[in-house]
């Protein structure tokens, strides 16, 4: 099985706001990303869980897949997403169920 590769912050917005763009992976995924503290699995639950916290789903279709290539389980997500519903609310866990469920279908 051949894994996607996502573009980049740069590849995505680099042409209307390249320092933001740079910002993203330099600094986020350049260097918080990679600071050994964090297990790449667990800083995608972290991200995912503070996603769904902010009520940032339309950024969950970049990291439900990131956290699958951290190995992080559907069912771990989803199981997430459903604990996130009594600390962030009922309506941001449906959101990010509603994005969950499109990408796994089309996985």
């Amino acid at each position: 099985m051949t894994e996607k590769t996502q573009p980049g912050p740069r590849e995505l917005f680099g042409d209307v706001a390249p320092a933001p763009a740079a910002y993203s992976e330099d600094v986020l995924f350049g260097q918080a990303w990679k600071s050994p503290e964090l297990s790449p699995r667990d800083r995608s639950l972290v991200t995912v869980a503070g996603l769904i916290a902010g009520g940032g789903s339309e950024q969950l279709t970049f990291h439900l897949p990131l956290a699958k290539q951290n190995g992080v389980t559907e069912a771990e997500l989803i199981e997430t997403i459903t604990h996130m519903a009594f600390y962030a609310g009922w309506p941001k866990a449906m959101s990010a169920l509603t994005v969950a469920r499109e990408l796994f279908r089309s996985a």
